[in-house]
């Protein structure tokens, strides 16, 4: 059927709760079943100490670089907790990694300075580097991620400051979620975040499964595909953008590259 290109196609989706919503939906309007496994889940830091300092500070800041919605999340959320206005003073620019993470800021009514036009560490250092020398930055983002962006500001004559968020942990309950869905074939998973690569790994670990060897792995961006060379895999297909429409459209590639 030509409006439902993914019909018959049984899909597993490895984002988190909460996130799952617009893929899986986007997914089986094309015909899809969906298998929503989440690999990731958000949890507090191990501590808040950073987090706290940083937000009472706020104003002492030039620039506010948030890396993802889950940062934003948890900002709002912390903020709530201490009594700390969400509205900065307007000396004070914000940055998003991606549209996604900026619709996530605007609707905290904060405005958003600067989007890169890669949703990916290095192109929002590209981006920021030329207007951070000299300034002092506050980056909020996961316990565990890469250095790129901060070296680079770094790099540019920033003082930047990193404060933890969030962390993330694989669900416990997805394990026996996982052995549940090989019971029957799988076309096609589909990662979101290099996170979301490396915990599927730690995943079919814990779940002492195998990957089968017809499963198609879509990826949405350069930086995920990586990863997934570095676990031993490769994309099969990967988003032309690092966006949710973009990486349904590779999962319909994909599809139509197995049938054509």
């Amino acid at each position: 059927m030509a409006g439902k290109p993914l019909l018959g196609s049984r899909i597993l989706i490895t984002r988190p709760r909460g996130q799952q919503g617009p893929l899986q939906q986007k997914l089986e309007q094309l015909g899809a079943e969906v298998i929503a496994i989440p690999t990731i889940e958000i949890a507090p830091p191990d501590s808040y100490d950073s987090l706290d300092d940083a937000l009472r500070a706020l104003a002492t800041y030039d620039w506010l670089v948030l890396t993802s919605a889950n940062a934003v999340e948890a900002m709002a959320e912390r903020a709530k907790q201490l009594a700390i206005p969400i509205h900065p003073p307007a000396s004070l620019s914000i940055a998003a990694i991606g549209n996604a993470t900026a619709d996530a800021i605007r609707a905290l009514g904060l405005e958003v300075s600067l989007v890169p036009p890669r949703a990916v560490a290095e192109s929002l250092a590209e981006a920021l580097a030329p207007r951070a020398q000299g300034k002092r930055v506050l980056l909020l983002r996961a316990k565990v991620a890469r250095d790129i962006l901060p070296a680079a500001l770094q790099a540019a004559g920033a003082s930047v400051t990193i404060a933890v968020a969030y962390e993330t942990i694989i669900p416990p309950s997805s394990i026996d979620a996982l052995r549940n869905a090989l019971l029957q074939p799988l076309d096609a998973v589909t990662f979101t975040s290099a996170s979301s690569v490396h915990n599927f790994r730690a995943l079919v670990g814990a779940a002492a499964v195998s990957v089968p060897a017809g499963l198609k792995k879509i990826s949405i961006g350069p930086i995920t595909t990586r990863a997934l060379e570095e676990n031993g895999w490769r994309a099969d297909e990967q988003a032309a953008v690092a966006s949710v429409d973009a990486l349904v459209d590779a999962v319909v590639v994909s599809k139509a590259a197995k049938t054509g």
